[in-house]
């Protein structure tokens, strides 16, 4: 394998993010429309949503884990045909909890098999300019607002939304399987690599044992939720709350094409920064601005306005995001990188379930958004208090006893 294919990898892993991410947020653009059809409500359409991030928490791990003993192409493969699949089969639902199981276990559960399988093997492909391409696969990412949620506006227009759904589900397979047969493991855990790139790995004898109870760990663990916490709600109930302004929904849907299309400038800009001034110290500040970008949303009802926040929020909840997996690459070994990189995804998808569901209940409660958008600054500045006590592993580490 030869080094330049690592440039292959990161198209790769972009592409699949953007197809398994934008199929599920998929979801908030079908949230009303699914609403008025069948008389369920907006709280309980929205946990489908809550479940979804629940089984990715579920899953990130143990997907992480599996990537590193089969391979990263094994694993995301199989997660592309299930997820396919699920969107197909939750497009026929007929009940609610039957849609809530699928769309939310299934298709969160093999979502989860994209995202630390793909990052964890774009960090092993790269020495240098690593905050550069994780943020490149995570700009691939973030192509999503921009691609699959206007093609679920423009679909749910024509066709009711369970039609629109299962062509979701046809584009993604479409998509994702053959992508997912581009995906190698990085040479450095070949066989005949892997014992010399082994010694000059960071924390080389550490066990997953003492990596998962490392303070490290933890606190990645730690602020990687409450940061997920700080921008899940807005971010899911951004086209609801333009709606309920007055925003037509193709208009409101735009809403999310603008916070992608800057958060494509933030992975690149954050991940330039990251290489430049050091990851975490990077990601401290990122999170401070986060929780004042998100406050914005307050004081915005007119499209104009909308777009300003959204442009900010974007910029910075997307540059920051990649950036957990860096750190958990300077810190750790690269043969436990699916599963230290699947354990910060999973806390990362827990913060992520609480936004559509605590939205859901606020906006049935008061009829109104705005203590959504006040209760995410104040989650926004405890990550930025949690990232703060983070303290990178010494360059040179004894042995670990036991």
């Amino acid at each position: 394998m030869s080094i330049p294919y690592r440039w292959v990898i990161v198209p790769a892993g972009g592409l699949l993010g953007c197809a398994a991410i934008g199929a599920m947020f998929s979801l908030p653009v079908f949230l009303l429309p699914i609403s008025r059809d069948t008389g369920w409500s907006v709280t309980g359409v929205s946990s489908a949503m809550t479940i979804g991030f629940l089984a990715m928490a579920l899953g990130s791990m143990a997907w992480g884990s599996l990537s590193d003993r089969w391979g990263p192409r094994a694993v995301v493969l199989t997660g592309s045909v299930v997820l396919a699949a699920a969107l197909a089969m939750a497009s026929q639902a007929t009940s609610l909890i039957g849609f809530q199981l699928v769309f939310g276990l299934v298709v969160g559960g093999s979502a989860a098999a994209i995202f630390a399988p793909m990052m964890a093997c774009v960090t092993g492909w790269f020495d240098t300019r690593r905050s550069l391409a994780v943020s490149l696969v995570s700009a691939g990412m973030g192509m999503a607002p921009m691609t699959m949620s206007p093609l679920a506006a423009w679909l749910v227009t024509v066709y009711d939304w369970r039609t629109s759904l299962l062509i979701i589900a046809g584009i993604t397979a479409a998509v994702m399987i053959p992508t997912a047969l581009l995906v190698r493991r990085p040479p450095a855990l070949e066989a005949r690599n892997a014992v010399a790139s082994a010694a000059r790995e960071p924390q080389s004898e550490m066990s997953v044992g003492q990596a998962i109870k490392s303070p490290q760990f933890i606190i990645l663990l730690l602020t990687n939720f409450f940061c997920c916490a700080t921008h899940s709600g807005p971010i899911f109930h951004t086209v609801s709350y333009a709606i309920t302004c007055g925003i037509p929904m193709v208009a409101a849907v735009s809403i999310y094409s603008v916070e992608g299309l800057a958060g494509l400038g933030g992975r690149v800009a954050f991940g330039l920064f990251g290489d430049r001034f050091g990851a975490k110290r990077t990601l401290v500040w990122g999170l401070f601005l986060q929780a004042f970008a998100v406050l914005g949303y307050v004081f915005v009802s007119q499209l104009g306005p909308f777009y300003a926040v959204a442009a900010l929020v974007g910029f910075i909840y997307a540059g920051v995001m990649p950036l957990y997996a860096v750190i958990a690459r300077e810190n750790f070994p690269l043969r436990m990188m699916g599963t230290v990189i699947g354990g910060t995804a999973m806390a990362g998808s827990l913060g992520m379930a609480t936004g559509p569901l605590t939205g859901g209940l606020i906006y049935d409660t008061f009829d109104s958004y705005a203590w959504l958008y006040i209760g995410a600054w104040g989650i926004g500045i405890g990550a930025f208090l949690i990232a703060l006590t983070f303290r990178p592993f010494p360059k040179t580490q004894p042995a670990f006893a036991g």
